[in-house]
């Protein structure tokens, strides 16, 4: 027969462990709740941002427009033009969205390899490059200097918020260590800045959440005959192949490849119009800046930011040819079985089809909003 003290003792365990539950239910509610909110994406975005106008910085747009995205931070390297100029232009962009608290990291003023006289050499070895970007855009290497030229005068106007102290790599280093596995890279322009961070810090593309980049052209060959040569050719890996190999080499948990899907849709003057019924300082600088050209980086972007935009995809395993010949930077493809191990190549999801209605809809509204 149990003692008196006996059952008091049990009844107050009883009691002392029913009130450290209802404590331990009332302080897991609000952990519950915070659980069920949906934190924003963390998203960097690095490109060559030729401005004023045109695709490079309207990619931003999806990005700053978005509630469900945070965007730590932009970073810049030379491509569609030098480093320097695009830097300004996209802080003087983001001065005018109000948006110029989010730092602008500036990055390679050259490729890890490529240069000038390569690329000239090149070109007589095996043919005109369409677009050169910085180096000649669509005309002639011959009076493109070496190296960078001093910031010219900005047609929108020259930007008061300077650049970030930190480089574009040790920044996206910074970035993805502090946020571990949480931080997309959107790639829209070549990827120096990739190849100089992965080189850097190794545990770089695996700290990350994934990679996402505007580029990976496939099978455009008779595209340069029958369409748009410009719009057949690949810079972003054209300009850096090295730099694109490094990066698609390197540990991402996953890689989404907006390659030719990028050219399907177009900035027509009739698109511009429905964007600039709504008069805003965003809408026109659109406007003032209108390019007639394929929305590749917006539509990067976009996905990026609503990757429900994908209606159809097909994985491959993807590399950047790096021997010095005629298919120097171009993308290749191979299907699981046939892929070369040895070489590090990573599987690839390649987009297809989006819901191009949704998102020319969305890119309306989101550069209305800004």
């Amino acid at each position: 027969m149990r003692s008196p003290s006996f059952f008091r003792r049990s009844a107050l365990r009883l009691t002392t462990a029913l009130a450290t539950a209802l404590a331990l239910l009332s302080t897991a509610q609000p952990h519950a709740h915070a659980e069920g909110t949906q934190e924003p994406a963390l998203v960097i975005e690095d490109n060559d941002f030729l401005g004023p106008g045109g695709s490079d910085i309207q990619s931003v747009i999806p990005l700053l427009a978005n509630p469900h995205i945070k965007v730590l931070g932009f970073t810049v390297s030379t491509g569609d033009d030098w480093e320097n100029a695009e830097s300004a232009h996209l802080r003087r962009f983001l001065e005018i969205a109000n948006k110029s608290e989010i730092p602008v990291a500036d990055g390679a003023v050259y490729p890890l390899i490529n240069s000038v006289p390569l690329m000239k050499l090149r070109e007589q070895q095996f043919g005109r490059i369409p677009w050169k970007g910085a180096w000649g855009g669509l005309g002639s290497m011959d009076k493109v200097p070496d190296t960078q030229p001093d910031l010219p005068k900005l047609a929108e106007g020259a930007p008061k918020t300077p650049a970030a102290a930190e480089s574009a790599a040790l920044f996206m280093i910074r970035m993805v260590h502090e946020h571990p596995h949480q931080v997309t890279i959107l790639e829209a322009g070549p990827m120096t800045n990739l190849a100089l961070a992965i080189r850097l810090d190794p545990s770089f593309a695996a700290t990350a959440k994934q990679l996402v980049f505007m580029g990976g052209l496939l099978d455009t060959n008779m595209m340069s005959i029958t369409g748009n040569a410009d719009f057949a050719s690949d810079f972003n890996m054209i300009f850096d192949p090295e730099a694109a190999h490094i990066t698609l080499t390197a540990p991402w948990a996953s890689i989404t490849v907006v390659g030719n899907i990028s050219n399907d849709v177009m900035m027509t003057k009739d698109y511009m119009a429905k964007i600039t019924k709504k008069a805003t300082p965003v809408t026109g600088y659109l406007s003032k800046y209108y390019s007639p050209l394929p929305m590749w980086d917006e539509m990067a972007a976009a996905i990026t930011a609503d990757p429900s935009l994908v209606q159809q995809s097909v994985k491959a395993y993807m590399d950047i040819d790096i021997s010095k010949g005629i298919h120097y930077g171009h993308a290749h493809v191979w299907p699981k079985d046939l892929a070369p191990r040895t070489m590090h190549v990573r599987e690839v999801t390649i987009v297809q089809k989006i819901d191009a209605e949704r998102f020319l809809t969305s890119f309306v509204q989101q550069a209305q909003s800004l």
